[in-house]
């Protein structure tokens, strides 16, 4: 069954806009609170069920914030409030302070007028599916709030940022540090601009932080990972032996050289994967999505690395490594999945598995993906109406069928709907950049055609 509200990243649309109004908001918080209320969680005699919100850096946080602690209280379920910090954080304290479930208030890598939540289980990882729809089925039913004696409690963390710093900072080994390297971190003026730097500067690095003064409406605005010509920038301009951005909430990476040459997810995917079987240390293969660069699979068949493809979206990455029995997974956009280190994807955390690699081995980035050379692949985002389904036009498939024929077995393409934005997302790639281009383009023009009707 379909959901109305969830899509792969949790709920997420314009502010003002259902379903990111304080109204919706408030019902959703009141039935997420009853399906919580409801569960069996071996709760002591008269103790409530418990979660933790946290949100990154946009003005519409505090609105949001408010409209679900008030629906969760109304279902009798206390909150604890830990302010501005990045989705993998609240992943984290959720499952080590024992609560029942995280809610992050973040848009991601979206712009400031946009927001959305998303939900973690006690355990630390994305809520499954069944849950999804309880929670959505109990939308529309009014809110009835618990007797004053049973409403829910709410109090602050003034200890989280502290906490989530020593949990990054444990997941690099102890034998190692980065002293003598100038590090440039792009924290996109969102949930880790009081973080990041932090955890480099007390592993050793001489850190230039950037994109730490976050007003509310500047998230992701040209900055951070899906902005990186800002970091290269800024690599170059202060001599810095890397860059690592990150997105608004922090889940995403992507990282610089010296020389301003861009590595990303699929890169850095290849350059843990590649280190950890040299040191013994993979755990069977590396899960990819659908939109991994073919080279990378070449790449790692050639290193004897199992690989295998999921759906777009971390959350799919996370559920193909669980069936599996793997650990190491990721996807181009820069969302890398460790589960030995952590339930879920962690910029920061993945960052320092990277230059585990880097310190460990002795290379630069250009020495660890020596002999990776990406296929040319263009990526189109077209804008269309909710509900376009570009599966029924025959003028997309026939765009597509021709390409596929030019292309044969020297090239991928792929359309799919965005699970979080009213996109359809055209990607072509191929041997010949020439046609790679020349072919998202019809495609993506086909596209929109059909859109317009």
């Amino acid at each position: 069954m379909s959901k109305k509200y969830f899509g792969t990243d949790g709920i997420r649309g314009r502010v003002g806009e259902i379903p990111i109004t304080p109204d919706f908001i408030m019902h959703l918080g009141y039935s997420a609170g009853k399906v919580l209320a409801s569960a069996d969680w071996h709760l002591s005699r008269g103790e409530r069920p418990a979660v933790l919100i946290g949100k990154d850096t946009r003005i519409s946080g505090y609105m949001l914030e408010s409209a679900l602690q008030a629906g969760l209280s109304a279902a009798g379920v206390d909150v604890f409030l830990s302010g501005p910090m990045p989705t993998p954080a609240v992943a984290y304290l959720t499952r080590a302070l024992r609560l029942q479930a995280g809610i992050v208030i973040s848009a991601s890598h979206n712009p400031f007028e946009d927001n959305g939540i998303k939900f973690f289980s006690a355990a630390g990882s994305k809520l499954p599916d069944a849950i999804e729809h309880k929670i959505e089925a109990g939308l529309n039913a009014p809110i009835k709030s618990m007797p004053s004696a049973q409403l829910g409690k709410a109090r602050r963390i003034s200890d989280a940022p502290g906490r989530y710093i020593e949990f990054c900072k444990s997941t690099f080994p102890y034998h190692l540090d980065l002293r003598g390297l100038r590090v440039v971190v792009d924290c996109a003026h969102g949930a880790t601009y009081h973080i990041a730097g932090h955890v480099l500067h007390e592993l050793g690095a001489d850190v230039v932080a950037i994109g730490v003064q976050p007003d509310g409406l500047n998230i992701n605005h040209e900055c951070g990972a899906t902005h990186s010509s800002t970091l290269q920038e800024a690599v170059r301009q202060h001599h810095a032996d890397l860059g690592i951005a990150l997105d608004g909430d922090g889940d995403r990476v992507v990282m610089v050289d010296g020389k301003g040459a861009l590595y990303d997810g699929d890169q850095l995917v290849y350059i843990i994967a590649k280190h950890r079987q040299q040191r013994g240390l993979l755990k069977g293969g590396v899960a990819g999505t659908l939109m991994t660069n073919l080279a990378v699979e070449n790449g790692f068949r050639k290193l004897n690395i199992p690989f295998a493809r999921a759906n777009v979206g971390d959350r799919y990455v996370l559920e193909l490594l669980q069936q599996r029995g793997w650990q190491l997974g990721g996807e181009g956009s820069g969302h890398i999945i460790c589960i030995d280190k952590h339930t879920t994807g962690d910029g920061i955390i993945s960052a320092l598995q990277v230059l585990h690699a880097m310190r460990d081995c002795g290379k630069t980035l250009a020495g660890l993906t020596r002999g990776l050379a990406l296929y040319p692949q263009r990526l189109v985002n077209v804008k269309v109406a909710k509900g376009f389904d570009f599966r029924v036009s025959a003028q997309v498939k026939a765009a597509q069928a021709a390409a596929e024929h030019d292309l044969g077995d020297r090239g991928r393409i792929l359309l799919r709907a965005s699970g979080t934005e009213p996109l359809v997302r055209v990607m072509v790639e191929g041997e010949s950049e020439r046609k790679v281009k020349r072919w998202a383009e019809q495609i993506a023009g086909a596209v929109r055609s059909a859109a317009a009707g």
